[in-house]
C-alpha cells in the first residue's frame, strides 16, 4: 500500500476512533449504571423481605409475651378472692399478717404489686407497705370491681405519662361485699426488652391510644400524633442518620421507599394492636456493601481499559509521529511543485494575453488598408471642397463657401470617429465592468468592420429590439468578441459570390446575440473552441480567436455556442446575463 493511502487510512481511523471510544465508554457506563440499578432493586427487595420476615417473627413473639403475661395475671384475682385468710381478715378487720401473705403471693406470681382494699376503698394490705392507708375509693378499678361480678381489667395513666394495668375483683363473704383485691400487671419489663432492638415498638388500645412503647414520648398519643410530634430518637432517627444511601445520594427517605418498615399485629385482648417501625439500617448496609463491590469491579475494569487504550495510544502516537514527518516532507515537495505550476500557469496566462493582443493587432493591420482607403476618400473630397470654397470666396459668394466648409467639417468628424475606434480597439482591456447596451456594442463593432464589409460587399440584415438590452460587461472586450465573430463570418464567406450576414439581438432570461453567415458551415463543432484549432489555411490564423472569445464570455458569466445552419452557414450565439433593475441598483 502506498504511503498516501496508508496515511489517509490512518487519519480516517484517527478521526473515527474518538467517536468509537466515546460510544464504548457511554455504553460501558450505561451498562454499569443498569447493573447497579437492577442490583439495588433486587437486593433491596430481597433484604427487605428478609428484614420484614424477621420483624414479623419478633412481632409475633412480642404479642405472645403480652398475652402470656396478661393471662398469667388474669387468674390471680379469682384465686385471691377465694382465699379464706384474706376473707377472714377483711371480715374481722385484722390485717397484721395480710401484707406478708400478699408479698409471698407476689413473689410466686411475679406481679408488679398486690393490693387489698376494704369495701370503703382504703388500702389495708399491699406488697408495697408504703401504700397502706391510701384511699382508692374513686379509682376506676375499684368502682368497676364493685359493679362487676367478675374480674375487671383497667388501664389508667399516671401523671408521669406511664400506664398502670390492673386486674381487680370483689371479695365476698357469705354473699356480702367485704373488699376488693387488686393485681397490678408489670408490662414495663416487656418495654425494656423491646428497647434492645433497632425497632420502634408500641401497643395501642382499642381507641388507638399508645399505652406501651419503646419511645416514652409517644405514650398517651395516637400513632399520627406521636410520629408528627418527633421521630423516635433512639431507633428510627438513629437509623436515618446512620444509613445514608450513598450509592444514589438520597439520605432519606431512601431511594426505594420510606426509611422504615411498618408492621402491625392484632393482640387477642381487648382490641389491642402491636405496631413496629423497623429501620432500613441493616438493609441499606448490606445492599450498599454489595453495590460497593460492584462499583469497585466496574472501576477496575474501566481502569484496565484506560490502561490498554493509553498504551495503544502511545504506540499509535509514535507511528503517527513517523508518518507525520514523512507527510511533512511530501507536503514540502508538493508545495514546491504547486509553486512551479503556478509560475507556469502565470507565464501561460501572460502568453495568452500577448497572443490575444497580437491577434487584435493583426486584425487591426488587416483593417488598416481598408481604413486608409476610407480616409483617402474624405481627404480627396476635402481637397475638392476646399478648391471650390476658394473659388466661391473669390467670387464673393460666402454663403455657398460656408456650405463647403460645413461639408469639410463633417468629413473631418467622420475621419476622427474612424481613428478613435481604431485607437480604442488597439488598447488592452482593463476588466472595467459597467452597464452596456448590447446594441451599442454591436454598432461599435460594425463601425470597426465597416471598411471590410464594404470591400467584400456583404448584405447585412439586423434584427434589434427597440428598447436597450443592458448587460454588465467590459465593453472593449465584448467588442473584441463580436469583431472576432464578424471576421470569422467574413472569412467563411470569402469564396462565395453572394454574401449575407444576419445579426439578431433577443432578450428573455438572457441577452442573446446571434451571428449567422451564408458560408459553408463548420466541420468539427466539438473542437471549435479548443486552442490552436483553425479551419483557415496556414498563415491565415493560429486558432486562438474563438478560444479567447469563449474565455472572455465565460468571465462575463455567459457562454458562446456554435452550430451549423439548417440550410447553410454557421450560427454563433453569444448568451449573457441580462442586467435587471434590482441588479443595476445593487451595482
Amino acid at each position: 500500500m502506498s504511503l498516501p493511502a496508508r496515511q489517509s487510512r490512518t487519519i480516517s481511523s484517527a478521526r473515527r476512533r474518538p467517536w468509537v471510544l466515546r460510544f464504548v465508554l457511554v455504553l460501558f457506563l450505561g451498562l454499569a449504571v443498569a447493573v447497579i440499578w437492577v442490583s439495588n432493586l433486587w437486593l433491596t427487595d430481597r433484604f427487605t423481605a428478609s428484614v420484614r420476615n424477621r420483624s414479623e417473627l419478633r412481632l409475633a413473639l412480642y404479642s405472645g409475651s403480652i398475652v402470656s403475661e396478661i393471662q398469667r395475671n388474669a387468674v390471680v384475682p379469682l384465686l385471691l378472692s377465694r382465699d379464706p385468710v384474706l376473707i377472714r381478715a377483711l371480715d374481722n378487720a385484722e390485717f397484721t399478717t395480710t401484707s406478708q401473705r400478699l408479698i409471698s403471693y407476689g413473689d410466686e406470681i411475679a406481679s408488679a404489686s398486690l393490693v387489698l382494699l376494704s369495701r370503703e376503698g382504703r388500702v389495708v394490705a399491699a406488697t408495697d407497705r408504703a401504700r397502706i392507708g391510701e384511699q382508692r375509693a374513686t379509682e376506676q378499678y375499684f368502682i368497676q370491681a364493685l359493679r362487676a361480678p367478675d374480674t375487671v381489667f383497667t388501664t389508667s395513666e399516671r401523671e408521669t405519662g406511664a400506664f398502670d394495668f390492673t386486674f381487680s375483683r370483689r371479695i365476698e363473704a357469705e354473699g356480702r361485699l367485704v373488699g376488693v383485691i387488686l393485681v397490678e400487671v408489670d408490662l414495663s419489663r416487656l418495654e425494656e426488652r423491646w428497647r434492645g432492638t433497632a425497632e420502634a415498638v408500641f401497643v395501642s388500645d382499642s381507641e388507638g391510644r399508645i399505652i406501651l412503647t419503646t419511645e416514652p414520648r409517644w405514650r398517651g398519643r395516637t400513632e399520627a400524633e406521636a410520629v408528627a410530634l418527633e421521630p423516635p430518637p433512639s431507633a428510627i432517627e438513629r437509623a436515618i442518620d446512620a444509613t445514608g444511601d450513598w450509592a444514589f445520594g438520597d439520605p432519606g427517605p431512601y431511594f426505594f421507599g420510606d426509611a422504615t418498615i411498618r408492621l402491625e399485629s392484632r393482640i387477642p385482648f381487648r382490641g389491642w394492636r402491636l405496631t413496629s417501625y423497623t429501620a432500613y439500617a441493616s438493609v441499606r448496609e448490606r445492599v450498599n456493601s454489595v453495590l460497593a463491590l460492584e462499583i469497585m469491579g466496574f472501576a477496575l475494569l474501566l481502569a484496565g481499559a484506560f490502561y490498554v487504550l493509553s498504551r495503544r495510544a502511545r504506540l499509535q502516537t509514535a507511528v503517527l509521529a513517523r508518518e507525520s514527518a514523512e507527510l511533512r516532507r511530501l507536503n514540502a515537495r508538493l508545495q514546491r511543485e504547486i509553486a512551479e505550476r503556478q509560475r507556469v500557469e502565470k507565464t501561460l496566462e501572460e502568453a495568452e494575453q500577448s497572443l490575444a493582443q497580437s491577434q487584435k493587432l493583426a486584425a487591426l493591420g488587416e483593417m488598416s488598408a481598408a481604413v486608409s482607403h476610407e480616409l483617402n476618400q474624405p481627404l480627396a473630397a476635402m481637397k475638392t471642397y476646399l478648391a471650390g470654397a476658394k473659388l466661391l470666396l473669390q467670387r464673393k459668394r460666402p454663403e455657398e463657401a460656408a456650405s463647403s466648409f460645413q461639408r469639410i467639417d463633417d468629413l473631418i468628424e467622420r475621419m476622427g470617429a474612424i481613428t478613435r475606434q481604431l485607437k480604442s480597439y488597439a488598447r488592452k482591456g482593463e476588466q472595467a465592468f459597467a452597464p452596456v447596451d448590447l446594441r451599442d456594442a454591436l454598432s461599435g463593432a460594425l463601425t470597426m468592420m465597416e471598411p471590410q464589409l464594404r470591400t467584400m460587399t456583404v448584405q447585412i440584415d439586423q434584427s434589434l429590439p427597440r428598447r436597450p438590452v443592458m448587460i454588465m460587461v467590459d465593453r472593449l472586450r465584448l467588442e473584441q468578441v463580436i469583431i472576432n465573430l464578424l471576421r470569422n463570418a467574413l472569412d467563411a464567406m470569402k469564396e462565395d459570390e453572394t454574401r449575407a450576414l444576419d445579426l439578431i439581438i433577443a432578450e428573455g432570461d438572457e441577452a442573446v446575440l446571434t451571428v449567422r453567415d451564408s458560408g459553408k458551415g463548420i466541420d468539427d463543432l466539438e473542437a471549435l473552441f479548443e486552442p490552436f484549432y483553425t479551419t483557415k489555411a496556414a498563415g491565415d490564423g493560429v486558432g486562438l480567436g474563438l478560444a479567447i472569445s469563449s474565455s472572455i464570455v465565460a468571465d462575463f458569466g455567459g457562454r458562446l455556442t456554435a452550430r451549423n445552419g439548417e440550410t447553410c452557414g454557421a450560427v454563433f450565439e453569444l448568451r449573457l446575463p441580462v442586467l435587471r433593475p434590482k441588479t443595476a441598483a445593487a451595482e
